[in-house]
């Protein structure tokens, strides 16, 4: 993330280089053995974090090693640490079985890390969201969600609930949607985007630019019914227009490391919306997150994109939505395939849980 306004390149950037921006994280060749423990310092070197210690119990986040020292002073029947070897994984002991009594305790832990000064820059009282996300057994399994459940592992694919802000210290797997909103052909040359500014108030990439809606999706809500309120809270769209002319178009991900050093691993389910040629449709800021919205040309996108003053994930959305319209295609882009693979990535997650 980041807490500074955006500042042009000198030199344009590459499509590439773009989503290399967004996609820069690899698991480095010693993870799972005990090298890693060499040196606690090392902010490159994370071990996976399991539901248990049982085989065959998910993996659902990645952890730094000075993460790994605080949970190791944390009250007995908490977590379990076990001492380094080779398949290392942390996970919550074994009386934490249930998505209700995982919730709690990692709440209890964040917000008193919060409240004790601990990563003030991810979770300290001006960065915390309030806002619950959701953590699932399959990252790449149903959105299901059953928060008061208190039968051992849930029954489901909904693994537990934490804080928005903390997310990133765990390494977990979260959630979006971006909409593209366009008018015109959406494959014409002469096809135009609306493109807002966010508010130099916000907590993460103020004043850079952004794709014409998104937002996380929080825990207990449909993916297609996070779009409709960001569309109402974001640009005041009336939730009609929305619903008949949104259209699902797919989905992003890719494997970012912050400027901390903690990994956002994510996923962003993609809309575009073309405006009907019978409506008089102007997006407008209505919550204090977006400054304004300027309807841009594909040439006047294209350029900013390559200054770099594009949140880089909305770049990669843009990206994409070049792509499946045509005004980026294997002829006219050396790169193509490796941008497009690198659009849809895995986080390498088989490694997480299958360690040497």
């Amino acid at each position: 993330m980041s807490n500074d306004p955006p500042s042009p390149v000198s030199s344009p950037l590459s499509y590439l280089e773009l989503v290399k921006i967004c996609d820069n994280f690899r698991l480095p060749p010693n993870f799972g053995s005990t090298d890693v423990f060499q040196n606690p310092s090392d902010t490159d070197s994370f071990v996976p974090w399991t539901l248990s210690q049982s085989p065959g119990s998910p993996a659902v986040g990645l952890l730094r090693l000075d993460i790994v020292d605080l949970l190791r002073k944390e009250r007995p029947g908490t977590w379990v640490i076990p001492e380094p070897q080779a398949g290392y994984r942390v996970s919550f002991d074994a009386s934490v079985n249930t998505p209700r009594k995982r919730t709690a305790v990692l709440k209890e832990l964040c917000e008193r890390w919060r409240d004790t000064g601990a990563f003030p820059a991810s979770i300290g009282p001006r960065k915390w969201r309030n806002e619950l996300y959701p953590v699932y057994r399959n990252p790449f399994g149903v959105h299901d969600y059953y928060p008061e459940n208190d039968s051992n592992e849930g029954g489901g694919n909904y693994a537990f609930q934490m804080e928005r802000a903390a997310c990133a210290l765990f390494g977990v797997i979260t959630y979006g949607i971006h909409m593209t909103i366009y008018q015109g052909i959406a494959s014409s040359p002469q096809v135009k985007i609306w493109v807002p500014t966010r508010a130099k108030t916000k907590q993460t990439w103020p004043s850079w630019l952004d794709n014409s809606v998104a937002g996380g999706i929080p825990s207990g809500m449909p993916v297609f019914e996070s779009l409709v309120k960001e569309c109402e809270e974001e640009a005041s769209m009336e939730a009609d227009i929305v619903r008949n002319h949104a259209k699902p178009v797919g989905a992003i991900s890719y494997f970012f490391r912050n400027k901390m050093h903690f990994l956002q691993p994510e996923v962003e389910y993609v809309y575009d919306l073309g405006v009907p040629h019978d409506t008089s449709f102007q997006p407008r800021p209505l919550d204090g997150e977006v400054e304004s919205f300027d309807l841009l040309s594909l040439d006047e996108v294209k350029s900013k994109l390559r200054q770099g003053i594009f949140k880089p994930n909305c770049a990669a959305v843009l990206i994409d939505f070049f792509i499946r319209h045509g005004h980026l295609t294997p002829d006219d882009e050396p790169d193509y395939m490796e941008i497009v693979s690198r659009l849809h990535g895995r986080f390498e997650y088989e490694r997480w849980y299958r360690q040497v």
